[in-house]
């Protein structure tokens, strides 16, 4: 993933919160200039304006992929502990049983 500039481990739910609001403010910051370049596509083509469309597309999901992201690990917990409390459920099941 490319990078976005924004830091994404956070050690506090405050962090994570500004994490996640700093991450909204880049979205809407590049979309709000891909609405200026779409703005001037409509007046002209331009090839350097397409490329620099194609370029806000691809950083603009890749944040929204980061904001997802951020937002699991908050509601859900870090990943790595998610896996390893289900393999010890597993674990117990398989004892269990």
């Amino acid at each position: 993933m490319r990078d976005t500039g924004i830091e994404c481990e956070a050690d506090a739910f405050g962090e994570t919160m500004t994490t996640l609001n700093d991450i909204k403010a880049e979205i809407e910051r590049l979309s709000e200039r891909r609405g200026e370049i779409m703005h001037q596509l409509s007046k002209a083509h331009d090839p350097t304006l397409v490329a620099e469309r194609n370029a806000l597309d691809d950083q603009i999901a890749e944040l929204w992929d980061l904001y997802r992201a951020e937002r699991a690990r908050v509601r859900f917990g870090e990943r790595d502990l998610i896996i390893a409390r289900a393999r010890h459920e597993e674990r117990l099941e398989r004892a269990a049983a």
